[in-house]
């Protein structure tokens, strides 16, 4: 059975499997051991943290095996961006150039290097071994951070954002670095995407112009990638979307890759979960059996799973419920899933 659940120490050697499938496509998994360890340390201190409002915390999970022990997937939360570095984006609006003695008015498309999205949540790290790849499993590594938002809505900051990697080729070559990041830092777009991550964004954006940069200017290549998300992410962005994201013209200061946003309660895994409590048994009637993630209500022992339950009298296994660590009459959360969203 999959079960999502919060990284821990004896999960390195997994984490390090994925940075390393992952070939560096993904700023947040670079294969470096040291910055790893130190994501499974923030983790456990975050979930041990008293929180009374948002900041630097930062949670990650891991999608388990639980027969096997293999690590398939990791996904994370950032409590709030900003805080301790800046967090940088580029947010796309027209610039008005006008004459009236020459009866000129221009408006043109420029990028704006801002901190807009500082002090707001951040959903990242969304990985899945491509051996695993489903519908079903990338709804649970990624819904499933949205029940422990709602259960602990006060560690979460009310505005939450998405990165989505930009296009990229098959030698991990962005048009838009080429065209833009390139001239300021001589080394290409897979170095930097590592030295982002064993580092931070600002230790690069602090290097990048700080005066707009008119979209005209740049190659016919980048401005064709600007907001666009990376072929295999397009998926994902469908999934978001459909919770309720939106894209508003902010893209990623390397790749242009589209930023989304959404008011934290207003996301649609958060919203319209329920918590009700446990009850363990078998049930009868497959016919009434719908899809669902089922979590516990815990923070330090988070766990998260999906089954099919019937809506009226939800019921989970034994097995289940040791997984999930509850007894009957514990409480739990419950959100219920469309059969033609999981395909």
């Amino acid at each position: 059975m999959l079960l999502v659940r919060p990284l821990n120490f004896t999960d390195i050697q997994g984490l390090e499997r994925l940075a390393v499938i992952s070939g560096g496509s993904m700023t947040t998994l670079p294969a470096n051991r040291d910055h790893l360890g130190e994501l499974i340390n923030s983790t456990q201190q975050s979930l041990r943290k008293a929180v009374e409002r948002p900041g630097s915390e930062s949670y990650h999970f891991v999608l388990e095996d639980t027969d096997s022990g293999e690590i398939l997937g990791v996904s994370g939360i950032d409590a709030a961006v900003g805080i301790s570095t800046p967090f940088y984006s580029y947010r796309m609006e027209e610039v008005v150039h006008a004459s009236s003695e020459l009866q000129i008015h221009n408006r043109v498309p420029a990028l704006h290097l801002c901190q807009d999205y500082t002090g707001a949540a951040r959903l990242c790290t969304l990985f899945l071994d491509s051996a695993h790849r489903s519908q079903n499993n990338l709804h649970l590594l990624s819904r499933a951070r949205m029940l422990l938002i709602a259960q602990f809505p006060e560690r979460f900051a009310p505005r939450l954002i998405v990165e989505l990697q930009g296009v990229a080729d098959e030698e991990h070559r962005s048009p838009f670095w080429e065209c833009l990041g390139r001239h300021f830092f001589n080394m290409d777009f897979t170095k930097a995407n590592y030295l982002t991550g064993i580092n931070n964004k600002g230790f690069i954006a602090d290097l990048m112009p700080h005066y707009p940069v008119y979209v005209p200017l740049l190659t016919p290549e980048a401005q064709a990638v600007l907001g666009k998300p990376r072929p295999d992410m397009e998926e994902v962005m469908a999934l978001l979307e459909n919770e309720g994201f939106n894209y508003r013209g902010y893209v990623d200061i390397f790749d242009a890759g589209p930023t989304l946003e959404a008011r934290t309660d207003n996301v649609r895994s958060v919203r319209q979960n329920q918590q009700t409590v446990a009850h363990i048994g078998e049930s009868s009637d497959e016919a009434t059996l719908r899809p669902a993630l089922i979590s516990n209500t815990s923070l330090e022992n988070y766990r998260c799973l999906m089954t099919r339950i019937d809506p009226a009298q939800p019921v989970i296994s034994a097995e289940q419920a040791n997984l999930l660590q509850v007894e009957e009459g514990d409480d739990i959360r419950v959100l219920m899933l469309e059969e033609a969203e999981l395909g």
